[in-house]
């Protein structure tokens, strides 16, 4: 019976023998032969966190070697970027992420960063996508965009809207741009008074992800007007587009991604796009993402570079928009 030790003996005897052959196919036979790290830049039991530990399980699953999460939180996401970008380009270090924020918008909105989203990765694939929401108040007498614009227009400068990240804020400021609407900004936190100011009508509007907003949606107490994106989502099929309804300038998506250092073989790189398609086709995942909001974005690395040189493009417009300050 060969022994795992009798397999790797022989393919070292094959290079040996065969010395003209390139040897990262070699290293694509035996990938992997031991742990892969996949690195979380958040932390334990958060709700990405449960993104990264589901597909990091399914990639499992479909290597057959484990996959050992390893949570590197902090600085918005730069902690765990810089670990990726310095670690060896072997394979063995994978990096599932929100790219939009941390790769596509991190340049824009800290002062100084120690990576290079484009140029220190080596981009397999994208996983999956999801817009922001606008959202009223479910008992708001407001039931359409057109509606919600006229009155904000009456209000002038004495209408509002809560922002509780950067994107809801991007989104919330282009929507204001695209009618030229004077509504104020008011910064939250956290989700939970900026939901209690917003049901006790103290703010007119909020862009939010529908993560933690489609709960409120079954029960009524928030309603929906449109996405910030271009195009309507296959999981929010009721919920207009920006587009739709006349926000022509907003196509704000988040959207996960797998990265690796550079220099990872290409070899390595086209198994795990390979694997990692596999899963985002996969009927387990569109059940595991649709009740987040989320849509399968199957793609390869060149649909990924072009979606991050894309962001890494709007971004710094979009700051100037929402007018965001770049943190030291």
């Amino acid at each position: 019976m060969l022994t795992r030790r009798d397999v790797m003996l022989g393919a070292a005897g094959a290079a040996v023998a065969l010395p003209t052959m390139n040897s990262s196919l070699f290293a694509q036979a035996g990938y992997p032969s031991r742990d892969v790290h996949s690195i979380c830049g958040f932390p334990p039991g958060t709700g990405a966190d449960v993104f990264v530990r589901w597909y990091s399980k399914m990639l499992q699953d479909r290597i057959g070697r484990t996959v050992v999460v390893e949570n590197r939180p902090g600085a918005f996401g730069n902690i765990a970027t810089e670990f990726v970008a310095r670690s060896k380009p072997d394979g063995y270090t994978v990096f599932i992420a929100p790219g939009s924020s941390f790769l596509a918008a991190a340049p824009s909105l800290f002062k100084k960063i120690n990576f290079d989203p484009m140029n220190d990765f080596e981009h397999v694939t994208t996983l999956s996508k999801l817009p922001f929401v606008l959202i009223v108040s479910g008992d708001s007498p407001h039931k359409s965009v057109p509606e919600l614009v006229e009155h904000l227009k009456k209000k002038g400068d004495k209408g509002s809207y809560a922002s509780v990240a950067n994107t809801g804020l991007v989104s919330s400021e282009l929507f204001k741009a695209s009618f030229g609407l004077q509504t104020v900004e008011v910064k939250y936190k956290d989700s939970s008074g900026m939901l209690n100011d917003l049901w006790g009508g103290n703010v007119d509007f909020v862009h939010w992800d529908p993560i933690g907003a489609t709960p409120h949606f079954k029960t009524g107490k928030l309603r929906a007007l449109a996405t910030s994106s271009k195009d309507r989502f296959i999981a929010l099929p009721d919920i207009p587009s920006a587009a739709e309804v006349g926000i022509a300038n907003s196509d704000v998506i988040a959207w996960w991604s797998v990265h690796v250092p550079k220099g990872t073989p290409k070899e390595i790189v086209d198994r795990l796009e390979k694997e990692f398609n596999e899963i985002v086709k996969s009927d387990e995942h569109k059940n595991f993402i649709s009740p987040t909001g989320s849509d399968p974005f199957p793609g390869n690395p060149q649909v990924l570079r072009d979606i991050l040189a894309r962001d890494l493009k709007n971004w710094p417009e979009w700051v100037k928009i929402a007018k965001i300050e770049p943190q030291g």
